[in-house]
């Protein structure tokens, strides 16, 4: 996803609207708990697999987000789901804050230890446990990563398709809800997600859906599957979640489609959705995007408003939709198509898509880089995407625009000099002008990178005071002395 930039710079708080709270921790924190309890976590998990070291720490404060490096006191390597059982009971039992952490690779701050305590790092529990192809699922630990999974998978004709862009491990996809450039044909996390294995935060054992049950659909009683999805460390630590796979399409056709404005892009992604062609990637590039995109992957594309689509089916089913597909870029505009189904091809223009973030980085050399994730109905995308245009320019801001419109979700890189507070200021203003225009529109203040510690106020004014009094009373009877990853999401 997108790279780490810079752990404790006074510009971004204003930015992120991190205020200075009391507690909150920084990357020159010193380890505060007590020797007998880090014996303890010792004595559990062996003490090559418990660092208070320093770097060690640092290392496991912060993820690729801007927020402010708050390192854990403690980082502890458990192997087993009995080890994080003993580790959780015991941390429990002194009031100690635990964080989980997978690869470090969200985008919200969702790993900063804001009170210290004890970082559980999954990424050694890394078995893929069971593999059903009948079944179209496999049970995967939270070491495992998307990339590691489809590696597995090679040979089967199955594959998992969430891709979020980084190497994310599956467990933390599911706690963030993530999504990526797939899911408009194959949805977010929260429906690939058959079952979770959940250790409580006081050492018990829950399975959302039943030990070992992953029924393609069930009406049995709450949805503790869905609960957990999106839940970001703050109800318990996601051990072992059971996944959908879907089966690899035969043919594959990608091509490159540029319009006269915005406006029109937007248009053409809502006809083609509209037309119910099963569209499985289409990525909306602005022209600020298209250009950037263009010089650092090395292509050539237009400077102008350009949608990435991908088509998969049966050879001829694809052809059906390539004609169909041509036809509504045309209605709207667009350019010619050529489509390309080889490999290479494919790879180069979506590693070019995946390398946005870097791309617009390229546009301001030395800095730093913050990304929005609203999402709208898709009926007021074209309203919002052209008015956040509008105040993108008026607010003399860089920030390209990018996103996975077929959903609705897209995505402005704002780049900015952090060391210059009225720049910085302008930046927030947008953020929350951007924020409440998603709220206004019926949307989200975010579609895929969660809430974490940026976005708690919007999170207010979306759910309202009751259905902020209910996430609450959730939190309370599963984690009464809010210990799981305190300081996030409320």
């Amino acid at each position: 996803m997108f790279p780490f930039l810079s752990r404790c710079n006074m510009a971004l708080r204003r930015v992120l609207a991190l205020a200075a709270a009391p507690g909150r921790r920084s990357c020159c924190s010193k380890p505060s708990l007590p020797p007998d309890f880090v014996e303890a976590l010792r004595a559990v998990v062996g003490a090559p697999n418990v660092s208070t070291a320093t770097a060690v720490r640092e290392q496991h404060g912060h993820d690729e987000s801007m927020h402010p490096c708050a390192p854990p006191d403690v980082v502890v390597w458990p192997q087993a789901v009995g080890q994080v059982q003993e580790l959780a009971a015991l941390c429990h039992g002194r009031r100690v804050p635990m964080v989980p952490f997978g690869t470090g690779t969200g985008l919200e701050g969702g790993v900063n230890a804001v009170q210290g305590g004890v970082c559980f790092d999954l990424s050694r529990m890394d078995a893929i446990a069971e593999l059903s192809l009948e079944d179209f699922s496999v049970t995967v630990e939270p070491g495992v990563t998307r990339k590691a999974l489809n590696k597995h998978l090679r040979g089967t004709g199955f594959w998992f398709p969430v891709d979020p862009g980084a190497d994310a491990s599956l467990c933390g996809m599911a706690a963030t809800g993530a999504s990526g450039t797939n899911a408009v044909r194959y949805g977010t996390m929260r429906p690939n997600v058959l079952n979770l294995r959940v250790v409580l935060p006081d050492g018990r054992l829950l399975h959302t859906a039943g030990p070992g049950r992953q029924p393609r659909k069930r009406a049995a009683g709450y949805d503790l599957t869905s609960l957990f999805v999106g839940s970001e460390g703050t109800l318990g630590f996601l051990t072992q979640a059971t996944l959908r796979l879907h089966p690899l399409p035969e043919a594959t056709a990608v091509t490159i489609a540029s319009f006269p404005s915005v406006g029109a892009a937007v248009a053409c992604t809502v006809q083609v959705l509209q037309a119910a062609v099963p569209v499985a990637r289409i990525e909306f590039l602005d022209e600020v995007m298209a250009d950037a995109c263009g010089r650092f992957s090395r292509m050539e594309l237009p400077v102008a408003a350009t949608l990435l689509l991908e088509l998969h089916g049966s050879r001829r089913s694809l052809a059906e939709q390539q004609q169909q597909m041509e036809e509504i870029v045309r209605q709207n505009s667009g350019s010619s198509l050529a489509w390309a189904e080889g490999l290479d091809e494919r790879e180069q223009l979506w590693a070019m898509r995946h390398n946005a973030w870097y791309a617009a980085l390229a546009l301001r050399p030395g800095c730093q880089g913050y990304s929005t994730d609203v999402c709208v109905p898709i009926s007021r995308l074209p309203d919002v995407v052209v008015e956040t245009k509008q105040d993108l320019q008026a607010s003399s801001l860089t920030g390209p625009m990018v996103g996975h419109v077929g959903d609705g979700n897209f995505h402005c890189i704002l780049v900015f000099n952090a060391q210059d507070p009225e720049e910085a200021q302008r930046i927030h203003a947008f953020t929350q002008r951007l924020g409440r225009r998603a709220l206004a529109a019926g949307g989200t203040c975010t579609g895929e990178h969660g809430v974490g510690l940026g976005k708690r106020a919007l999170l207010q004014e979306e759910l309202g005071p009751e259905g902020l009094d209910t996430l609450r009373s959730i939190k309370a009877a599963l984690d009464p002395h809010n210990l799981m990853n305190p300081g996030k999401v409320l």
